[in-house]
């Protein structure tokens, strides 16, 4: 066992005996059906139907992440004699929610990356291309290299986009290099970015972690990072020597209310000291200085370490189109209505995952609970029936806060908690949710993909 996995093993050990709990116990819990009915209800198990609806339709799914796998997966199961084609050109998958593991030094980087081929099911056409213009008006996608590709139905399940360069000065080649660290987009960005929160760890100095304004894939990313930084220190005996700061672009931390309160109050207490309203707006890498437009103006800060968080959004293809949402607050984002995921002016256009235009819901657990949605309304659409299947808007974030502890928090669109587990407390740290996150997830998600759960 490496140094490491001792470190980690004795930390969840330590916070399993502050539960009066034991590794056993924990086994006998989840083989007893306690995690099995959580995962249920939580909606992480959705058997589908057990059926095959006739049809010749031509089905077009845009992206191969975890929500068009799953679309892929579950059409070409439920539907019989459908022409259903997937395009992306990416061969690798990424298992995402795993990043900020790998950026804090808690997983390998192999752990996170896989095939695309090994979830693309049998009879489904895969064109290895990327969407650059859609045609709704004309049921057509044209891809970069200029073939047209046709659809009687069109899933919208392409992810969104990092935008390293909104912020002025920043770019991939930093990642990794002079105190600069991003967890987001591929494995290898977090794999070099944990060699400069180790760097960090062991010198200390001043630690800059930010957030961007607007949707961001997994809005508890930066969040973990922080904390898990912070409780690297601890670890190692460290802490002293760094002042750690969490700068977010408002006046909150996390959009559930309960989240948000424990984390302002949280931070403080650990030394972590918040920048109400401080967006990150350029950074200077030689200079080691971010620069932020407060209310008050640009604020210019030094730094040893800085997390980068880029702006995100719609992926520029989808948001210069017609499928974009042409309003605020979803402008530039699929517009779908938000419980049934259709399109709200091309009915034959369904979206799962990070692209939809929706209040929350940018999260591997989101689009377990989207997909089964999405999917069902499309057959139904095929049949000629009403939509009835609906999404509430359910999210959720395992919020590590420090190694062997987390908060699972799971929320739906009224922001009200929607705890899936009897035995734990949604706004209590505890060793289950960080269990779930190292151990157990990965599997779930990889079944997700096969349509298995």
């Amino acid at each position: 066992m490496s140094q490491k996995d001792k470190h980690i093993q004795s930390a969840v050990q330590r916070a399993l005996g502050n539960e009066g709990l034991s590794r056993r116990d924990f086994l006998r819990l989840s083989g007893g059906g306690a995690l099995l009915a959580g995962a249920a209800s939580s909606g992480l198990l959705y058997p589908g139907a057990a059926r095959a609806v006739p049809t010749n339709a031509r089905i077009v799914i845009v992206g191969a992440g975890a929500a068009g796998l799953s679309c892929a997966t579950r059409l070409s199961r439920e539907l019989d004699g459908a022409q259903i084609t997937l395009i992306d050109r990416r061969e690798e998958h990424y298992y995402q929610p795993g990043f900020t593991l790998v950026g804090t030094g808690v997983w390998g980087v192999a752990k996170t990356t896989d095939k695309n081929s090994r979830y693309i099911p049998s009879g489904v056409s895969w064109i290895q291309d990327m969407v650059a213009e859609y045609d709704p008006d004309n049921n057509r996608v044209i891809t970069d290299d200029g073939r047209t590709v046709e659809y009687d139905y069109l899933m919208v399940a392409t992810g969104l986009q990092i935008n390293y360069t909104d912020i002025e000065g920043m770019s991939t080649d930093l990642i990794g290099q002079r105190g600069v660290g991003c967890v987001y987009d591929r494995p290898d960005h977090a794999q070099r970015t944990w060699g400069v929160i180790d760097h960090f760890v062991d010198n200390g100095g001043v630690g800059l972690f930010t957030r961007p304004p607007g949707a961001i894939k997994c809005a508890g990313a930066p969040l973990k990072v922080t904390m898990l930084t912070e409780s690297r220190m601890k670890e190692r005996g460290t802490r002293d020597r760094a002042e750690m700061h969490y700068l977010p672009p408002g006046a909150g931390l996390f959009s559930q209310p309960d989240a948000d309160d424990f984390l302002s109050k949280h931070f403080p207490e650990r030394g972590i000291e918040i920048h109400w309203d401080h967006p990150l707006r350029a950074i200077d890498p030689d200079a080691k200085t971010a620069t932020f437009a407060t209310p008050l103006g640009d604020e210019t800060l030094d730094y040893d370490f800085i997390h980068v968080v880029p702006p995100m959004s719609a992926p520029d293809s989808l948001r210069e189109s017609e499928l974009a949402a042409q309003e605020a607050p979803f402008q530039g984002w699929l517009e779908v209505d938000r419980h049934t995921l259709q399109h709200n002016r091309y009915p034959n256009v369904f979206g799962a995952g990070d692209i939809n235009g929706v209040p929350i819901g940018k999260t591997a657990a989101s689009v377990k609970s989207q997909v089964p949605v999405a999917v069902e309304n499309m057959i139904q659409a095929i049949q000629g029936r009403e939509n009835s299947a609906r999404y509430d808007g359910y999210t959720s974030c395992p919020l590590i806060t420090e190694l062997g502890k987390a908060i699972l928090v799971e929320f739906d669109y009224d922001l009200n908690m929607k705890p899936s587990f009897p035995f734990i407390s949604p706004y209590e740290e505890h060793w289950v949710p960080w269990v779930m996150k190292d151990r157990l997830l990965l599997a779930a998600y990889r079944a997700m993909l096969r349509g298995r759960i």
